[in-house]
């Protein structure tokens, strides 16, 4: 289980240079903080999956068809994302350091989100990983 999590950090660390540089991007075509984190969580979420199927979890089941086990895995993982957002939209509000550099908080809503995502994960979505 240590290795996983461990590789779980690894594709949470592309997940957070995926997350960050959509969210990046989509302030950089009109879109706000809140709303932009929105389009990022959920494009980092889809790499993310893909990387921990391929590798974190590479030993799971594959009985269930990949569409139904990724909405299994964005469905579980809301909790781990209320976690993120949380910290994050909390972070932009409170601090204005980390308003003029939103990148800090999703760093912070990352790390938050993190241990939740990996127990939902490893039980509800690649079990037998």
């Amino acid at each position: 289980m240590i290795e996983q999590f461990l590789r779980f950090g690894v594709v949470g660390t592309v997940g957070f240079v995926v997350d960050s540089a959509v969210l990046l991007g989509m302030m950089a075509l009109g879109a706000g903080p809140y709303g932009g984190r929105v389009v990022s969580y959920l494009v980092a979420a889809s790499t993310t999956f893909a990387l921990n199927r391929a590798w974190t979890f590479r030993s799971a089941r594959r009985d269930a068809p990949v569409a139904a086990q990724w909405g299994r895995f964005v469905l579980l993982n809301l909790a781990g994302f209320a976690a993120n957002y949380g910290t994050y939209a909390a972070l932009v509000a409170g601090l204005p350091l980390v308003a003029a550099n939103p990148v800090l908080g999703v760093a912070a809503g990352s790390l938050a989100g993190m241990f939740i995502n990996f127990g939902l994960s490893r039980r509800f979505v690649f079990q037998g990983g």
